[in-house]
């Protein structure tokens, strides 16, 4: 799906790791949410509340999710699923554009 129809963007940007990683709210018509963010070059630690789906659009990094001891590379386009409530980390080296979406369980 390249586009979202009939939906609110929300103004104000998240922004994280001093500027590193920003992102956009995006609320459906049935109050579900995505973001739409870009990570630039660094390494990172997010908390999750819901389960997440990250959708990667461009760029290259590694992933490790919570209780993996492999680091998932991805170039390109790739996705991964993280569980709720749960920390995971990011090892990004290029300009990484993504799109998560919050799954209820």
């Amino acid at each position: 799906m390249g586009q979202f129809d009939n939906v609110t963007v929300l103004r104000e940007a998240n922004v994280y790791f001093d500027g590193k990683v920003t992102s956009r709210v995006v609320v459906f018509g049935d109050g579900t949410r995505k973001t739409l963010g870009i990570m630039l070059p660094g390494e990172y630690e997010f908390g999750t509340d819901t389960k997440e789906l990250m959708e990667i659009q461009s760029g290259v990094l590694e992933v490790l999710l919570p209780g993996e001891s492999e680091w998932l590379a991805i170039s390109g386009k790739g996705e991964f699923i993280v569980p709720a409530n749960v920390k995971f980390k990011l090892k990004v080296t290029t300009v990484t554009d993504y799109c998560c979406s919050y799954l209820s369980e």
